[in-house]
């Protein structure tokens, strides 16, 4: 039996070249990422955003709505789940640093809340 996670399309990132961002387009291009910072260093270097919620129930559906896209891009967040907030933090480990799949993907889970 499929399961409705098994059916997703996911993307194959084998198939697009990908590198880490330069300082100059990343800085450019986080501004359009409200709330989203940079964290780390070297290769160690993230973006990362803290989502806060009034109780745990809706800390965890966020967090399972987050997976979700994650299942669908591919590309997975380190996750810090609390009860009342989750902080989400992309980086690229194989180009070492930010790709535009990061700022991508961001952008997804800002969606995830926006109002418009």
């Amino acid at each position: 039996m499929t399961t409705p996670a098994n059916a997703l399309p996911k993307k194959d990132w084998s198939q697009k070249a990908r590198r880490a961002l330069s300082a100059t387009e990343l800085v450019t291009q986080l501004v359009n990422l409200q709330g989203w910072s940079l964290n780390g260093d070297g290769a160690n270097v993230a973006i990362e955003k803290t989502f806060r919620f009034a109780n745990y129930f809706e800390t965890i559906a966020f967090v399972n709505a987050v997976a979700f896209i994650a299942h669908t891009e591919d590309h997975h967040p380190d996750l810090s789940v609390h009860y009342d907030r989750c902080v989400v933090r992309f980086n690229t480990h194989d180009v070492g640093g930010i790709s535009s799949t990061d700022l991508e993907c961001a952008a997804r889970v800002d969606a995830l809340l926006s109002r418009e």
